[in-house]
């Protein structure tokens, strides 16, 4: 039962947020809508700038207009709370995604990728930016790479 809530919990988030948890199937859908890869690492749970990144930046209407039109959007997140705990499977991935892209354990951490997921800009911590700022940063790096 505390699998079913924990998935259900997993699947309310993607659905809501918007933010996929599956970086393979996020390249598939980069490649074939022909859009960028945002990578976001959080610490939903416990690290503050992560929560504030999310209320500030990701919640916004700037910010979510922008990614339905150019990004797909990919969290890797690192709960501490039992309570919120991810599947084995879904963790297992998160830390390749670490492995591979947040070596120092940054949180948190943003990545613009494109979709075969090559580094195109990296924001450590929480940007000092606005929604509209760090969205235009997005734009920037990405038309600089076109």
């Amino acid at each position: 039962m505390r699998l079913f809530s924990v998935l259900l919990a997993g699947i309310l988030f993607v659905s809501v947020t918007g933010w996929d948890t599956d970086f393979e199937e996020a390249k598939k859908k980069a490649e074939k809508e022909h859009k960028f890869i945002l990578l976001n690492f959080s610490g939903s749970d416990w690290c503050g700038p992560c929560i504030r990144l999310n209320d500030q930046v990701f919640e916004t209407t700037v910010f979510k207009d922008y990614a339905d039109n150019n990004l797909v959007l990919v969290n890797a997140d690192f709960p501490r709370l039992r309570k919120n705990q991810l599947p084995k499977e879904v963790q297992k991935k998160n830390d390749k995604l670490a492995d591979q892209y947040d070596r120092d354990g940054i949180f948190p951490y943003t990545v613009l990728l494109n979709a075969e997921g090559k580094l195109l800009r990296s924001w450590e911590g929480l940007p000092n930016a606005t929604a509209e700022e760090f969205t235009r940063q997005i734009n920037t790096a990405i038309n600089a790479r076109n």
